[in-house]
């Protein structure tokens, strides 16, 4: 299933919403931009992960919460992924 712009936002909120233990009205939108990832794991690859070597067109997420900084999502048509939540990545 392809997802569109306005579905990988909504997932992305609801994610960080329940990492963080808060409601997704305290999540907020700072900045949705196209761009390009070094590969298919959109430079986010999880630990032990192999990715095509190829450059990926994608969405870079910002989103922030009062007290909990700012987070970065990375997503495509195929895939979200959050970058380096406490150290780690995570593909949803």
């Amino acid at each position: 299933m392809a997802l569109n712009r306005e579905e990988m936002v909504r997932r992305a909120r609801a994610d960080l919403a329940k990492r963080l233990g808060v409601s997704e009205n305290e999540i907020r939108e700072e900045a949705v931009e196209q761009t390009d990832f070094p590969d298919m794991a959109l430079g986010a690859a999880s630990k032990g992960e192999m990715s095509g070597q190829m450059i990926t067109p994608g969405l870079r997420i910002r989103l922030s919460a009062e007290g909990h900084g700012q987070h970065e999502y990375r997503a495509n048509e195929q895939q979200i992924r959050l970058y380096n939540f406490k150290g780690k990545n995570y593909r949803l």
